[in-house]
């Protein structure tokens, strides 16, 4: 059993309209954007972050938004809801605002004793605050949502799967244990992590294979402290018969990459070197950054990218 995971590092979502996105996770969720960057293989498209002040394992919500992009169909073999961890009694604050945004499908329920908030975000990602006592996080509140309420980090992701067997052995084999089921949902912890600790296993046998496109998560990525513990973890994944990708430098984390037998992308990245690499903390996602490899597109992106905030907002 692997002891170096330390629960979620960040999670990828595709989008279609940057300035959208960029708009319903600053100013509705109240997170920071603490990068804007590109796709390292697409590099006409932005890479968005969201997170907490320092863009900490754990709390960043990341997008490519591609703008001719379809609309994804939800089914098995994805990530189907992204939940964020909020402050106990919050959930009248969050359902107030979230109606205000005209955010869709809001539902108030109640999983594994949590209470819950799920709704969508405006491309049809399937997402939802839960309710979480005495989380220690230290939350962003510089884009309007006070400190009692304000969203501390990743709670769990929910997979939705045709087969749960062979994932939830490889999630144990990570340090995930058994958390409970309900509601035909399984739970599993990984015990002493970063606070993002949950993965929640659906299993729908009859249902069919999603397709990737806006509202879709493309990967879940699980955090490691360093190089050295993410070679280690690499080793073990590849003489237990996973195909694991080499080491790609992110500029912001290092990553490996492995497909999961119930058909879920599942990315192995760093705490190190963080979001501060090439930016102050104070100045975090204010300017666009470009991996190495793409800074001779510079004056072309700048022209091409859509901007992602109108006057108002960058007042």
């Amino acid at each position: 059993m692997l002891t170096q995971i330390k629960g979620l590092h960040h999670v990828t979502s595709m989008a279609r309209d940057a300035a959208e996105n960029n708009h319903f996770f600053t100013q509705v969720l109240g997170l920071r954007r603490v990068k804007q960057t590109v796709n390292f293989d697409a590099p006409d498209v932005y890479h968005l972050y969201y997170g907490d002040q320092a863009g900490t394992p754990g709390t960043v919500m990341t997008h490519f938004p591609f703008p001719n992009i379809i609309r994804g169909r939800q089914g098995t073999g994805e990530v189907g809801t992204t939940a964020f961890a909020v402050p106990q009694g919050s959930l009248k604050y969050w359902e107030n605002r979230l109606a205000a945004a005209r955010t869709g499908d809001l539902e108030a329920a109640e999983s594994f004793g949590e209470k819950r908030l799920t709704f969508r975000a405006p491309e049809g990602d399937s997402m939802a605050l839960v309710e979480v006592p005495n989380d220690v996080r230290v939350p962003w509140t510089g884009n309007g949502v006070d400190g009692e309420n304000a969203i501390r980090g990743f709670h769990s992701v929910s997979m939705r799967l045709r087969d749960g067997g062979a994932t939830e052995e490889l999630l144990r084999y990570m340090g995930y244990q058994n958390a409970g089921s309900a509601n035909g949902i399984k739970r599993l912890i990984r015990p002493d992590g970063n606070g993002a600790d949950f993965v929640d296993i659906e299993v729908l046998p009859s249902v069919a294979h999603a397709d990737l496109g806006s509202g879709s998560v493309h990967h879940v990525a699980f955090a490691v402290e360093n190089r050295a513990t993410q070679l280690e973890v690499r080793k073990a994944l590849l003489d237990t018969g996973y195909q694991v990708t080499p080491v790609i430098d992110r500029d912001y984390f290092w990553a490996i990459y492995f497909r999961t037998p119930g058909g879920v992308l599942f990315e192995i990245a760093t705490n190190e070197p963080g979001f501060d690499r090439d930016e102050d903390t104070a100045h975090l996602g204010e300017t666009l950054k470009l991996p190495a490899q793409h800074e001779h597109l510079r004056s072309y992106l700048e022209g091409h990218l859509q901007p992602l905030e109108d006057e108002k907002e960058a007042a």
